[in-house]
């Protein structure tokens, strides 16, 4: 479960989300769905929780690698 206020790691980054660093978690919309703040904590992109994992999915326009993925850090 995921929780405001909780940090993720990021182990796949892409443009938006660089991997090794920390990330938190913004306001929750569902089970499934929250926001993560990025690095500024000023804007957000929001994240997807299911079977696959923990990840942000991108236009692959705007982004070199469509998904960033992470884990919750206990």
């Amino acid at each position: 479960m995921i929780n405001t206020d909780d940090k993720l790691l990021c182990i796949r980054g892409n443009d938006f989300y660089s991997e090794g660093e920390i990330y938190t978690v913004g306001r929750i919309v569902n089970n499934k769905y929250f926001q993560l703040l990025t690095g500024n904590n000023e804007d957000h992109w929001y994240a997807t929780l299911d079977d696959q994992g923990i990840y942000v999915s991108f236009d692959s326009i705007t982004a070199k690698n469509s998904k960033a993925w992470f884990d919750k850090i206990a």
